[in-house]
């Protein structure tokens, strides 16, 4: 019997159906379809709309979506891990809501908080439980409801984000498919450059958080692009190279979906052509930590087993990494 590894083998998705495009962004804020095209190349983002509807509405609707497609039984999912920086709330966690919401009632549920790193994260966590055999299914959410934490008087962040959720299903392989290694880094001196100052236990919520703005989500445009381009293609290239894997090796590399400039520039730092990223960001926007599940949902039907991926991200914190997989079905076929 080979060594156990965590293989993907199904990808569910949630999209809310209320459509922000730029020309109505252009209304609410002193912007335009060409600036952002230009700048960031987004078109469109979708956007949650109703009352009480959260992370965990989406990630429910992402998870049922990935059993249906899979034909698995919520009963049997051992284990939740929701990566989120858009909670329902402080607690119970969102994985944990998703979990009941979806019908997984044996499963432990949690979350991981690490911005748009977060289903990078999450991922590996759910790796370890396969791969020691302590979990046999697990399903890994990334879902944001980014809507809920921009200011939409904000030009530097209201142009960016857009609501998603998107689920994979993990289970054990002894052929070498799967997450075969992950590269994870994390440095809070970075901190200030992309956060939510208020909302925590530090600055909790009050008339003078309100007043200021602290909770929404505060970016530094240039030393977030800056370091997001040197670190994400920086840790794409210590993978490749720390499996031996040439650019004709790669199959596609699925990078966070933040800014068309920085997927270029990991692109070229990597030696791929565009045709060989996997891009969406035109139509989502950045989802922050369902950006990577809901590439693989967008790009299911033209992967095959055996195809190298290499996941990459990066994220406030900052956080960034890469992970692997050497992906586990053809597109379309759930017989796993």
């Amino acid at each position: 019997m080979g060594k156990i590894t965590a293989a993907i083998t199904g990808v569910g998705a949630y999209l809310p159906d209320y459509i922000l495009d730029n020309d109505e962004l252009s209304r609410m804020v002193d912007t335009s379809d060409e600036w952002i095209m230009s700048r960031i190349g987004i078109k469109t983002r979708h956007i949650l709309k109703g009352d009480g509807l959260g992370t965990s509405y989406m990630g429910s609707k992402a998870v049922i979506d990935l059993l249906e497609k899979t034909n698995v039984d919520p009963a049997d999912i051992d284990l939740v891990i929701c990566a989120t920086v858009t909670p329902d709330m402080m607690f119970p966690s969102t994985g944990n809501l998703i979990a009941y919401k979806s019908g997984c009632r044996n499963a432990f549920a949690y979350d991981v908080s690490a911005a748009c790193c977060g289903f990078l994260f999450a991922l590996t966590t759910a790796s370890k439980f396969i791969e020691t055999g302590t979990c046999k299914k697990v399903v890994v959410v990334g879902g944001d409801k980014m809507s809920s934490i921009i200011d939409y008087t904000d030009r530097n962040t209201c142009c960016i984000f857009g609501d998603a959720a998107a689920a994979v299903l993990l289970e054990p392989d002894t052929e070498g498919y799967g997450i075969n290694d992950a590269i994870l880094h994390s440095d809070a001196s970075g901190a200030e450059a992309l956060y939510m100052k208020a909302g925590g236990s530090a600055y909790p919520a009050s008339p003078e958080t309100v007043a200021n703005g602290w909770h929404y989500v505060h970016q530094e445009g240039q030393t977030v692009f800056k370091a997001a381009v040197s670190k994400m293609a920086d840790v794409s290239v210590e993978m490749m190279e720390r499996h031996h894997l040439t650019a004709d090796d790669i199959r596609y590399l699925v990078p966070h979906q933040a800014n068309l400039r920085i997927i270029d520039a990991t692109a070229h730092r990597m030696g791929l052509s565009r045709e060989k990223c996997m891009i969406n960001i035109d139509k989502f926007g950045n989802t922050t930590a369902a950006t990577l599940p809901l590439c693989l949902w967008d790009y299911e039907s033209r992967l095959k087993k055996g195809d190298n991926l290499i996941l990459s991200a990066f994220g406030g914190g900052f956080t960034w990494g890469a992970i692997y997989v050497k992906w586990a079905y053809d597109g379309g076929d759930f017989s796993k």
